[in-house]
């Protein structure tokens, strides 16, 4: 599958898909006085990119048996995830009021009861790509249509697990499997470099047997190129190494590791709504306008 005709105008919508994701996981964790919006903000793109263009969902039948896979391994991006969900017509926008609240079905990890289009609940690190491969090696065994993608976090390449699935899934040839590991350099409290580093990644997904790409991970245009032309070996898993910033898109959070848990007050998520050109908004005003979920039957 590769892009869509009228690329410069399909990037349009896309990017703002994205910006209309960032907005909606501000304003969540402001409410909720939740964690991880600077995770939630660095992969917004790539969730943008992969509902708008690449995965195959039908939002009216969520268990639709030849659906693409996703699994937002890095659980905490839940706000993030939630708000896409919603841009793509899984759940209703009033829905989002929920996370992080007492009673609510939307919890601060990404979970999956109750909650259409979520594949699986994740938030312990080290578990979504190894369920990703499973889920590919079904698919490679009984010849089915569909493919799997996983979101998996810089600091989840520390996990054992992770370097497990990684090598099962070269052995067994899932080309039907694409990881996207959003690099964006920050894990809980430091610097990777300074917690574990992972150089060199790249070349470390090469030599254990996938077919492996860096893509700057906040550049529409290139993340439609890739992610709609996997794999990008035929019979190795995509590794799509995307390069990110932690908090991208509000100027005071851009490589701060201190967004990491800290959710925005009131004052800072009206500064950060004003650097996303939102404009004044009310408390109770979710819907915003909806962008298209490519489906391939």
């Amino acid at each position: 599958m590769r892009p869509q005709a009228n690329s410069s105008v399909r990037e349009a919508e896309i990017r703002a898909f994205a910006q209309r994701l960032r907005i909606q996981a501000l304003r969540m964790t402001n409410r909720a006085r939740s964690s991880h919006i600077g995770s939630c903000l660095s992969i917004a793109d790539v969730l943008a990119v992969l509902y708008g263009d690449v995965l195959r969902k039908d939002a009216r039948r969520p268990d639709w048996s030849d659906r693409d896979r996703l699994i937002v391994s890095k659980g905490h991006a839940a706000a993030v995830t939630y708000a896409a969900l919603a841009e793509a017509g899984f759940i209703p926008f009033q829905r989002l009021l929920e996370f992080g609240k007492n009673g609510g079905t939307l919890s601060g990890h990404v979970t999956h009861l109750g909650v259409p289009g979520v594949e699986f609940s994740t938030g312990s690190l080290g578990h979504g790509l190894p369920v990703a491969a499973g889920m590919a090696l079904v698919a490679k065994r009984d010849g089915l249509p569909w493919r799997v993608f996983a979101i998996v976090s810089d600091g989840e390449c520390d996990e054992g697990s992770t370097w497990e699935a990684i090598l099962f899934a070269a052995h067994h040839r899932l080309d039907n499997l694409t990881a996207v590991v959003d690099y964006n350099n920050i894990q809980s409290l430091d610097s990777v470099e300074r917690t574990l580093g992972l150089e060199p990644l790249a070349q470390k997904f090469s030599a254990f047997g996938w077919g492996t790409v860096e893509v700057d991970g906040h550049d529409i245009h290139s993340l439609r190129e890739v992610l709609c032309g996997v794999p990008v070996e035929r019979g190795r898993p995509t590794a799509v190494i995307a390069h990110t910033l932690k908090g991208k898109g509000v100027s005071f959070m851009e490589g701060k590791v201190l967004w990491h848990y800290r959710p925005p007050s009131d004052e800072e998520l009206a500064r950060a709504l004003d650097e996303l050109s939102a404009g004044p908004m009310q408390s109770d005003d979710l819907r915003l306008p909806v962008t298209m979920v490519r489906i391939d039957r």
